[in-house]
């Protein structure tokens, strides 16, 4: 007997650059194997994420010309898009692909929509206009989210029905941080404090610059920054102003950050705005502590005893709670094994492969009496 053909889903993305959603697809892709073809767009043209999909997925990237911004447009020239592919699904992911949902209005195809946050333009309030177009070409959509936040954002701002939003936390190779090398080396005796992130605005590393500061007075220590952005340059100038150019180093882009866990003592994450990162289950896969701004589900995710140092989005909170850790070993150690644990329980990739492979098999008629969709009434980590 001829095998089925593969199902294929058209994803799109306003960037395929490397980031948490677009890592995150890639595992999945490798995840779901030869049974899906995936048709990847990126709204930018920037492709550099493929280098992380397995050279096995079933994978083809169409071409599209359009203008930015012209929205009416763009979605009667993505509607025939629709028409000429013909995916089995779309997958829509973040703010920046919403013409697309625009475009399948009147339905060509299922579709799903990923929604992982917000950029800095919405940091401390969301824009009108977004909220409308959400509310009105998402209502018949399945949208998906990582965090509470959103999902209460998507129910009770967006006004969206509540049985179209699934709750997916995102979730990681845990084993893969079990004794990981180490990258990095300790200056003597002192505490290695380290972060993950795109330099990107809304990451705030300036925060940890500066809160670092105050911690870097008082005690033997380093920070580690892995990552790269446009913000490198200012993010180095602002570390000689201050006087840290000894003490921090930036690791730049790296492509197994994974690997730099093992050398790290604490966690920091600055940023302004986040749902559900990545770097913050990393980190807690890794046995660290965790200091941290209190955005999106960070003080949720991590274990009890940590949620004391997810404070305000400030320099000086971010500083008292890198102090508590950089002066005390045993609760470094006693909060990195309570997140480490909390870790294995909750944020293991295997159950957020089995979420997304039955959404993309499933249809919405299966989806309604299927029992997977009861038990994400009630989040496991809530």
């Amino acid at each position: 007997m001829p095998s089925a053909p593969p199902i294929t889903i058209l994803h799109v993305f306003s960037t395929f650059a490397v980031g948490g959603p677009q890592v995150r697809f890639a595992k999945i892709a490798a995840h779901l194997g030869d049974e899906f073809h995936h048709a990847i767009l990126a709204m930018d043209g920037d492709y550099a994420c493929r280098s992380r999909l397995d050279p096995r997925v079933h994978v083809s990237y169409p071409e599209i010309t359009f203008r930015k911004g012209h929205t009416a447009a763009n979605a009667l020239r993505f509607r025939r898009c629709l028409r000429e592919l013909r995916p089995d699904v779309m997958v829509t992911n973040n703010w920046g692909s919403i013409e697309w949902s625009v475009a399948n209005a009147v339905p060509l195809t299922r579709h799903i929509h990923i929604e992982d946050g917000f950029g800095p333009e919405e940091r401390d309030a969301q824009i009108q206009r977004r909220v409308w177009m959400r509310r009105v070409f998402l209502r018949h959509s399945t949208v998906v989210v990582p965090s509470l936040t959103l999902r209460r954002i998507a129910t009770e701002t967006w006004k969206l029905p509540a049985a179209r939003v699934k709750h997916i936390p995102n979730g990681i190779d845990c084993a893969q941080f079990d004794g990981g090398s180490r990258m990095v080396e300790p200056p003597g005796n002192g505490v290695v404090i380290g972060a993950v992130a795109a330099l990107r605005p809304e990451k705030n590393i300036s925060r940890l610059l500066h809160a670092f500061s105050r911690v870097a007075t008082r005690r033997a220590a380093r920070l580690v920054i892995v990552g790269d952005g446009p913000d490198l340059a200012e993010l180095r100038r602002l570390a000689g102003e201050l006087g840290l150019m000894a003490q921090v180093e930036f690791v730049g882009h790296a492509e197994r950050p994974e690997e730099y866990y093992g050398g790290f003592d604490i966690f920091a994450l600055s940023s302004d705005t986040e749902q559900m990162p990545l770097a913050i289950i990393e980190a807690m896969a890794a046995g660290l502590p965790i200091a941290a701004t209190d955005v999106g589900d960070t003080r949720a995710m991590v274990a009890d005893v940590n949620r004391a140092l997810v404070t305000g989005c400030d320099a000086d909170a971010l500083a008292n709670s890198l102090q508590q850790l950089v002066a005390d070993r045993e609760k470094r150690d006693r909060l990195g094994a309570a997140n480490r644990k909390k870790a294995r329980r909750l944020y293991d990739q295997e159950e957020m492969f089995g979420a997304y492979s039955w959404l993309f098999r499933t249809s919405e008629a299966e989806r309604a009496t299927d029992a997977w969709t009861g038990r994400q009434g009630t989040p496991r980590h809530a």
